[in-house]
C-alpha cells in the first residue's frame, strides 16, 4: 500500500480544511477505503493521519491491551478516544475537528511530514521547533545507526 514520506507545507483555511497534495492523495487512494483516520501524538505536540485500514490494525492492538492497567488506559484513551474518522472531500481536503487543531496548535500554515504508513501533521512553528531541536541534540556519529537498522548511511 501506500508509502507516505517527505514533507510538505500545507494551508489550513478558516474552517479548519486542509488539502492534501496531490502526491499524497494519490497514496491514500492506493487503499481500498480512501477514509482517513487522524487522532492525537501523545509524545509530540502534533497529530496523526493514518489511511482507515492502518489504524484499524493499531486499533485492534490497542483493544488488545489490559484496561486495568494504567499506562494502557492511558495509551488508549488518548489515541483512541481522540481518533476522528474523515473523508477526503471532491476537492481532496480533509476537515480537521478543532479540539485536534487545538491541541497541535495548528492555525493557518501547517506541515506534513511522512512517516511510512502514517503522516504526521504539525503546526508548522511547531515542526520548525522541534526540527531545530533535534538538529541541535543530535551528533550523527553518536547515534550508532550502523547496528541500529543495520545499514550503513
Amino acid at each position: 500500500m501506500g508509502v507516505f514520506r517527505g514533507i510538505h507545507q500545507v494551508s489550513v483555511d478558516a474552517k479548519g480544511r486542509m488539502a492534501l497534495p496531490a502526491r499524497l492523495r494519490d497514496e491514500f487512494l492506493q487503499y481500498d477505503e480512501p477514509s482517513v483516520v487522524v487522532t492525537i501524538d501523545p509524545a509530540s505536540r502534533c497529530l496523526l493521519l493514518y489511511p482507515v485500514q492502518e489504524w484499524e490494525q493499531i486499533q485492534q492492538k490497542l483493544d488488545k491491551l489490559p484496561s486495568f492497567q494504567p499506562q494502557a488506559r492511558r495509551l488508549q484513551r488518548l489515541l483512541v478516544g481522540h481518533a476522528t474518522d474523515l473523508d477526503l472531500d471532491s476537492a481532496g481536503r480533509i476537515l480537521l475537528p478543532g479540539p485536534l487543531r487545538d491541541f497541535a496548535k495548528i492555525a493557518r500554515k501547517s506541515t506534513l511530514l511522512g512517516q511510512g504508513k502514517k503522516l504526521e501533521i504539525w503546526a508548522q512553528e511547531e515542526w520548525d521547533a522541534q526540527r531545530e531541536e533535534y538538529l541541535s541534540e543530535t551528533n550523527l556519529e553518536n547515534l550508532e545507526l550502523d547496528s541500529m537498522m543495520d545499514i550503513s548511511l
